[in-house]
């Protein structure tokens, strides 16, 4: 199974809260996080791209670096994890895109891929005056349709002359191409983001889902394989969970439950007030939105000692059609260094990962 860091390109990670650690997004901590997640054998690293916060007593996400000149930065001082960038596409053109890929797969050696989003928060948009009305709801996945295919056909050939209803390319041209297969992620979990997804996407993200149910995304999972179906492709799931680890389950849980005590209630009502605005059937915004565990944002989170941990992840991998996990931590630099030393040796679904680490 694969492992992939979800990289806090915003303050504060993904805890809605005052009592959990509050940080700043800077590029040296971010540039620590992926190397030590790169000397633990971390698959990839990912950043997101948030445009505007939710406010409330933390500022939570009002603080943000930016996708792709990050990862630029992060692809010079790496050499093996795989990096991924976040389009935020209402604001990119994607022959834009599609050269600023190619730049940081030239830095990278190849190692690079993107992460497209539609863009779900009106007010991020709104700001700059692009949000092209609610409408959009609806239209996002055939916009995106035009989009990745803009993007495919520059990059594997250099030119493009599609012309769709939202994009017209005329000789459009980027050189030089990707030396590698650029990979591209989306997260739709709507039908119509998974129908995306199995055409376009080489990975789906999609959510875990509760507090210690590490198989309850299976559902999800299944959804993608029946899209599959329908292409004839292989794109496969990789799911996000949060994970809260100690010596014991009791002092992952204390953590835990001191985190959902601080909740920021204003920053989380902005968020349930924002998501309620999609109105797509599927969306994951409600899952995001619900009160249930709003303060991480209700991604899966598992909570225990390193062994519950470990054996909870080798259940996430016995799922079909699971390519692997994203992770985010409480405390991001500690996080990734428990895992590796802590928690990976004892994974079964790691064992090739160990396996190097005691031959090396």
């Amino acid at each position: 199974m694969d492992v992939g860091i979800f990289i806090p390109i915003g303050n504060n990670g993904w805890l809605i809260s005052t009592t959990a650690p509050q940080y700043k997004p800077t590029f040296e901590l971010n540039k620590t996080i992926v190397q030590k997640a790169e000397y633990y054998g971390f698959d990839f690293a990912l950043s997101m791209i948030k445009l505007r916060g939710f406010g409330g007593q933390t500022e939570f996400w009002e603080h943000n670096l930016e996708s792709f000149t990050l990862m630029a930065g992060l692809a010079a001082v790496t050499s093996r994890i795989q990096l991924f960038a976040t389009a935020a596409t209402l604001t990119l053109p994607p022959a834009i895109v599609a050269r600023m890929a190619s730049t940081i797969d030239s830095i990278s050696g190849g190692r690079f891929g993107v992460n497209l989003v539609t863009g779900w928060q009106k007010p991020e948009y709104e700001q700059m005056g692009l949000w092209p009305g609610d409408a959009f709801f609806h239209t996002r996945y055939a916009y995106l349709a035009e989009y990745a295919q803009v993007l495919r056909d520059l990059w594997n050939t250099g030119r493009s002359d599609f012309k769709g209803d939202y994009f017209t390319m005329d000789d459009c041209r980027v050189s030089p191409t990707p030396q590698a297969d650029m990979k591209v992620i989306c997260a739709g979990q709507s039908d119509a983001g998974m129908a995306f997804s199995s055409q376009y996407a080489d990975y789906n993200f999609c959510f875990g889902k509760g507090v210690n149910t590490p198989t309850a995304f299976a559902p999800t999972a299944e959804r993608l394989i029946q899209a599959n179906a329908k292409t004839g492709r292989a794109v496969t799931s990789c799911v996000l969970f949060m994970v809260i680890a100690a010596d014991t389950d009791e002092q992952a849980r204390e953590r835990w439950e001191l985190y959902k005590a601080g909740a920021d209630q204003e920053a989380i009502a902005w968020l349930a007030d924002k998501g309620a605005a999609d109105q797509s059937p599927g969306s994951n915004m409600r899952q995001m939105a619900d009160p249930t565990s709003a303060v991480n944002i209700n991604m899966g989170t598992l909570v225990g000692s390193w062994a519950s941990v470990a054996n909870m992840l080798d259940e996430v991998a016995s799922v079909p059609g699971t390519q692997g996990v994203m992770l985010t931590f409480d405390d991001f630099v500690q996080g990734v260094e428990d895992f590796g030393e802590k928690i990976q040796p004892l994974m079964t679904s790691r064992q090739h990962i160990n396996l190097l680490k005691e031959t090396a």
